[in-house]
This record gives C-alpha cells, sequence and structure tokens, in this order.
C-alpha cells in the first residue's frame, strides 16, 4: 500500500523517542497509520539528518542505532529515495526554502503527492505542500 504521508525529521524522533510532543493531528494520523497497518514515507535526506544532529538539538531518547534498527525493521516506515525528479524539484524551491534538507523533503512530497507531517515553520508558512502541524 502507498504511504499518504510524508515525515520529516523531527517527526520521526518525536514518534519513536518522545511521542508526547507530537501534535494532537500528528499523533492521531500515526496511531491510526500503525493500527490500519498503512506505511508512512520519510525522505532519505532524514536518515542524513538525524544522524548528523543526533547529539544536538534533537535530543534523542533513542540511541542513534536504535532509532535506525526500529526505522529499517518496522513495516511502518517506508524509505523514499532521493531521484532526479525530487532533486529537480528541490532545486526549483531555492527561492522560498533555504535549507537544502528541507527542500528535499518539501520537493519529496510534492513528487509523491503525500501530506506532510512537519512542525517546521518555514514548510508550514511556505504553502508549498499540504501539511499536518
Amino acid at each position: 500500500m502507498a504511504p499518504r504521508d510524508l515525515l520529516d525529521t523531527h517527526i520521526v524522533i518525536r514518534w519513536l523517542a518522545d511521542p508526547k510532543r507530537l501534535s494532537r493531528d500528528q499523533a492521531r494520523i500515526l496511531t491510526e497509520a500503525v493500527r490500519r497497518r498503512e506505511t508512512v514515507a520519510i525522505s532519505a535526506i532524514t536518515l542524513l539528518e538525524v544522524a548528523m544532529f543526533s547529539d544536538g538539538p534533537l535530543r534523542m531518547k533513542l540511541s542513534l542505532q536504535e532509532l535506525f534498527r526500529e526505522l529499517e525493521e518496522s513495516p511502518v516506515f517506508r524509505i523514499l529515495p532521493l531521484t532526479i525528479d525530487i532533486a529537480m524539484e528541490a532545486a526549483s524551491l531555492g527561492a522560498v526554502l533555504r535549507d537544502p534538507a528541507d527542500r528535499v523533503i518539501a520537493a519529496t512530497a510534492r513528487v509523491h503527492g503525500l501530506r506532510l507531517l512537519t512542525s517546521d515553520q518555514g514548510i508550514i508558512e511556505s504553502n508549498l505542500v499540504s501539511v499536518v502541524p
């Protein structure tokens, strides 16, 4: 089954490490996805962001190895690769989003027609993708 939703980096970490920090709508959507055995998508760049910032502002309660093991073993998650279409779309978003990872995440949602669960104000205010804040 194709995913309906894409999770940004902070949402992945909150869901796995500190679900109380999710918004009510984000928690509901993710709980329903698990209950219905639906998959949720994660942009490949999210893996890089998690790895690079695991000791910093994301303040994970899980170790990096535990989080990656969960992402790899759980049937809930589907990692979407960076493709030429996504790279081209990300390049076109440079005037609106400055952060390259945010561009890739938004572009992944646009190319795949997915709703984005995010708390990133820049992405939310950009109106580039359908979001669940």
